[in-house]
C-alpha cells in the first residue's frame, strides 16, 4: 500500500509500504477515507523526531524505526478481530489517537489519557497516512451520520474540547485563546457553542480569517497590536478568567501570563520546547492556576465530539484549508504547515 513514512527530520517518503497484518483479536482494520495532519505531524517533521522512536523501541508499543505518520482519520471497517463485537464491516468510525491499557491506576480512574502504557497511533505505531491502517476497537467510536469530510475533525475537536472541560469554562466566564491554529480554533468554536465570551488572539491574517467564524466575541491581530492590551481593554482591565495557550511559542505564554486575571487559570496545549517565561511571583500573588491538558479522553471526548460536529457540521468545513491527495502530503500539507502558511486543517483522501 502506499503511505506516507517518517525516516527523521525533513524526511517523510510516500512510498510502498507492507499492508497491515490481520487485525489482532481486539482490533478493526480500517480503509482510510480522510486523514488529516496534527500540529505535531509538522513539528516531527520540521524539527524532529521528539516523539517518534526512531533509534529504540518505544517502552509500550515497542516500535522501532521509521513509521507512518496520522493520528487523526476517519475509516471504514474493513476487517477485524474474532473479540470485536461493536462494530461490522462497513461501518465508518473515528478512532481516537491515544492507546491505553484499561487496566492502569489512572485508568481504572478513567484518566486513560495519562496510563501508564500509552502511546499514539501515527507516533509511536504505524498511523493513518496510508490507505489501510490497523486500530484498537475500543478508541474507535462510529461517526453516526456524519460526512467523512466533518467526521474527520472529531479527534482534534475532543482535543480541544478536553483542553476547555478541563479548564473549567462556563458561561458568565471571558476566555483567551491564544494560537488559532487547528486546536485554538476548535477551543473557541467549543467555547462559543457554550455561549461563553471568547476572545481569539493570532499573529496570523489568514487564520484569524478562518476563526471569524468560530463566534468569538473579539479577534486580535498580535501582529499589528499588543494583544494583552486588547485582552485587557475588552475585560474592563481585569484580563481574562480563563487562558487557553495552544501556540507552544515563549511569546503565547507570555501574554497569558500577563492578560490572565487575578485568580484567573492558566491551560497549556501547546508544547513548549524552548524556555518559556514563567513570572512565579505572580502566579503566587495573584492565585493564578496553571495546568496542562494532555490529547482527550476517549470515552468522554470523542463521542461528545462527534455529537457536537453532527449538530454543527459548519465547524469542520470553515476549518478546512485544503484537501490533497496522499502523494502530496509532504509539499502541499507538512511543508506548508511547518512554514505557518496553512491557514487551517490539510485534509488527505488517500
Amino acid at each position: 500500500m502506499l503511505a506516507a513514512v517518517y525516516h527523521g527530520r525533513r524526511d517523510v517518503r510516500v512510498q510502498e509500504w507492507p499492508d497491515p497484518p490481520p487485525p489482532a483479536p481486539h482490533e478493526i482494520q480500517l480503509e482510510i477515507l480522510r486523514a488529516s495532519i496534527c500540529g505535531t505531524d509538522a513539528d516531527e517533521f520540521a524539527s524532529g523526531p521528539h516523539l517518534i522512536p526512531l533509534t529504540a523501541p518505544h517502552p509500550a508499543s515497542g516500535h522501532n524505526g521509521p513509521l507512518v505518520l496520522g493520528h487523526e482519520m476517519v475509516g471504514r471497517v474493513v476487517d477485524m478481530g474474532a473479540e470485536v463485537t461493536e462494530f461490522a464491516v462497513g461501518d465508518v468510525v473515528v478512532p481516537g489517537s491515544g492507546v491505553s491499557c484499561g487496566t492502569c491506576r489512572w485508568c481504572r480512574t478513567g484518566r486513560t489519557n495519562l496510563c501508564a502504557a500509552y502511546y499514539t497511533v501515527g507516533l509511536h505505531v504505524d498511523g493513518g497516512l496510508a490507505e489501510r491502517v490497523n486500530v484498537p476497537a475500543r478508541i474507535s467510536r462510529s461517526v453516526g451520520g456524519c460526512p467523512a469530510d466533518v467526521a474527520i475533525m472529531a479527534q482534534p475537536l475532543a482535543v480541544a474540547l478536553h483542553a476547555v472541560r478541563g479548564a473549567g469554562a462556563e458561561p458568565g466566564m471571558r476566555v483567551a485563546v491564544i494560537g488559532l491554529g487547528g486546536i485554538g480554533s476548535l477551543a473557541a468554536t467549543a467555547c462559543t457553542a457554550w455561549g461563553i465570551e471568547t476572545i481569539g488572539v493570532d499573529v496570523s491574517a489568514a487564520r484569524l480569517r478562518i476563526a471569524e467564524q468560530s463566534g468569538c466575541s473579539l479577534l486580535v491581530d498580535a501582529s499589528r497590536e499588543d494583544a494583552v492590551t486588547a485582552i485587557r481593554r475588552a475585560t474592563g482591565g481585569d484580563g481574562a478568567d480563563i487562558v487557553i495557550e495552544t501556540s507552544g511559542v515563549p511569546e503565547g505564554l507570555r501574554t497569558a501570563m500577563d492578560a490572565v486575571s487575578r485568580g484567573g487559570h492558566i491551560r497549556l496545549v501547546g508544547l513548549h520546547r524552548d524556555p518559556s517565561p514563567v513570572n512565579l511571583t505572580r502566579l503566587v500573588l495573584d492565585e493564578i492556576r496553571m495546568s496542562t491538558s494532555k490529547v482527550h479522553i476517549c470515552d468522554q471526548d470523542l463521542p461528545e465530539a462527534l455529537a457536537l460536529l453532527h449538530d454543527h457540521p459548519e465547524i469542520a468545513v470553515t476549518l478546512i484549508d485544503s484537501v490533497i491527495g496522499l502523494e502530496e502530503v509532504v509539499p502541499a500539507g507538512l511543508m506548508r504547515m511547518a512554514a505557518g502558511e496553512a491557514a487551517g486543517k490539510v485534509v488527505i483522501k488517500p
